[in-house]
């Protein structure tokens, strides 16, 4: 039985962000279409579901209320809707999440949510700069010391990354999620970051 990893999609969200993590979850880092312990789903507000900034229609598996307990991640991708009332319905589900021990990825504004929510005080963290955690979070955010200057991070069973890291972030998702070993995830991290032709400049 496949496990599920919930993508939480929010209107105007970036689609390029979860657009290498999602197919490595279903088809694995091999390149042969082999199938993995995992698959993607997605979770929306409601169940039509959400636009993409490239305005991409996506519909959701579940909605807010719909939404399993047992799944094996959550995902919050990145875009424009992270400060709306739609977000804070997702504090208690991250909370949940969290309290249940699963893996939480967060990229780009997702990051700057969990900041404001205290959800990045006691980990190594990164974001869209420190200086966007601490305006999103306010009094919220107390870890700058925390902060990381890379495009992706791991720590404590949570995940984040900035806008730019979608691949970093991907690879310490599937580093986290034990996808595939650690060998093949970074020849598919370098193949996917050099191309085809640069491989032996990785």
């Amino acid at each position: 039985m496949k496990r599920e990893v919930l993508f939480v999609i929010l209107d105007n969200y970036a689609d390029w962000e979860s657009a290498f993590l999602a197919p490595a979850l279903n088809t694995g880092v091999r390149f042969g279409g082999e199938t993995t312990k995992y698959v993607s789903k997605t979770v929306a507000p409601t169940l039509d579901g959400a636009r993409s900034i490239g305005g991409f229609r996506t519909a959701a598996d579940y909605d807010f209320d719909s939404m399993p307990d047992d799944y094996a991640a959550l995902v919050l991708v990145g875009g424009l809707s992270w400060q709306s009332p739609e977000a804070e319905r997702v504090i208690e589900i991250v909370r949940k999440a969290t309290a249940d021990k699963k893996i939480v990825g967060a990229i780009c504004n997702g990051a700057s949510f969990l900041a404001a929510n205290g959800f990045l005080n006691h980990v190594r963290h990164t974001g869209n700069t420190v200086e966007q955690l601490e305006l999103w979070g306010g009094a919220n955010y107390t870890n700058r010391a925390g902060y990381v200057e890379a495009q992706a991070v791991a720590d404590g069973g949570i995940v984040t990354a900035n806008g730019s890291g979608y691949l970093e972030f991907a690879r310490e998702m599937l580093l986290a999620l034990e996808v595939d070993d650690k060998e093949h995830i970074e020849a598919w991290y370098g193949f996917n970051r050099n191309g085809l032709y640069n491989q032996q400049n990785r």
